[in-house]
């Protein structure tokens, strides 16, 4: 690396100049000294105005006294400093807890300790009147603002007599109607439940050893009940509510929801069987035709997927008994744009808003 770098010693060819280089003659005498002028305005002083021409100060600065706090006074007299070996060690910062409560100062204090009174919370039952609006938005029927256009509007009666006075206050006891429509003001329930095997659905059968309703019997105050049917062996997506007009219709004929089984059957479906399952099938009660019918998965043939329409009662396993078939099991896995995704076998939740809306509106078909 250092060769690399090293001075060149190849032979090189030197330039000889032919005519001689003129040069300035170089002057013998010594330079004349500079002349001194004076300065204008008399003699010259110095820019700061603080020192004098000989640049010394003119003011001197007191001397700083260090010892003028001897005793371990401080300046302001807080008194003697503590050693340093004296001192508080520094520890660990106290955790965050709760805020303690406001002391008002002055003429009528509170006592040292006692909490502040807080604003009572408004309760409908415990209350002997509640506004009209908030009456008929506790219905479910709509908001507060659009209950003051219907009251305004004339459409809402208080034990028979129209009221159209804004702010108005009633009992709980009395009776609102809204169109003519009783209204009730008790919290509307929506609970997904994904139905275990042994439990039935009906409430009036005096010989169920289990119900649905043992399983969700501590999730809410108001009574709820399932939506729809499924049989004792049966299992899967089932809705339980107290919302009567939703109830009304997800189970009538005329709106014909939609449902998705899967069924395990006792023995391989043959391809004349499922033929014959998609153009329908001729049922004591009518000719019933499946929406579709198709193998869960191409290798077993024990596992068909059926989409129906119909709110007749054990319609599916009669579709496969009357083709020879027995049902090993069946699961309903789909309800009117309800699944069981996320929720175990025997486990129940909640409806989110957005899937109240959605089986109101009917958004899902």
């Amino acid at each position: 690396m250092i060769d690399n770098f090293s001075k060149d010693k190849r032979p090189r060819k030197r330039i000889v100049a032919t005519e001689a280089v003129g040069r300035t003659p170089r002057h013998d005498a010594p330079e004349a000294p500079r002349e001194h002028k004076p300065h204008q305005g008399g003699e010259r002083r110095s820019f700061n105005p603080n020192f004098s021409t000989d640049n010394k100060p003119l003011f001197k600065k007191p001397e700083r006294d260090f010892n003028r706090w001897e005793g371990g006074e401080s300046k302001k007299n807080f008194g003697p400093k503590k050693p340093f070996g004296e001192r508080k060690p520094f520890g660990p910062k106290k955790p965050f807890g709760p805020k303690k409560p406001f002391v008002k100062r002055g003429p009528g204090a509170m006592e040292a300790g006692a909490k502040p009174m807080s604003y009572p919370s408004y309760n409908p039952e415990s209350s002997d009147e509640l506004r009209l609006n908030r009456y008929i938005s506790m219905s479910g029927k709509c908001s507060r603002r659009e209950a003051d256009q219907l009251i305004a509007a004339g459409d809402v009666t208080v034990n028979g007599q129209v009221v159209t006075t804004l702010g108005s206050k009633i009992k709980p006891t009395d009776e609102v109607r809204l169109k003519g429509e009783l209204l009730s003001n008790q919290r509307k329930v929506y609970i997904l439940l994904n139905k275990p095997k042994g439990y039935v659905t009906s409430l009036d059968d005096p010989h169920a050893e289990k119900t649905v309703m043992d399983i969700v019997r501590n999730a809410c105050a108001e009574r709820i009940y399932p939506v729809g049917r499924l049989d004792k062996s049966s299992v899967g997506v089932l809705l339980l509510t107290n919302d009567g007009e939703l109830t009304e219709k997800l189970t009538h004929p005329s709106h014909n929801k939609k449902k998705i089984y899967q069924v395990t059957l006792e023995r391989p479906l043959t391809n004349n069987d499922l033929l014959r399952a998609r153009d329908g099938i001729d049922l004591d009660d009518g000719i019933i035709i499946p929406d579709a019918v198709e193998f869960v998965k191409p290798d077993n043939r024990k596992e068909v997927g059926i989409e129906i329409h119909s709110g007749r009662n054990r319609i599916v396993r009669r579709i496969f008994e009357e083709l020879g078939y027995g049902v090993h099991k069946l699961d309903r896995v789909y309800f009117a744009g309800l699944t069981k995704k996320n929720l175990k076998r025997g486990q129940w939740r909640f409806l989110t808003d957005k899937e109240v809306s959605m089986l109101k509106t009917g958004r899902y078909e």
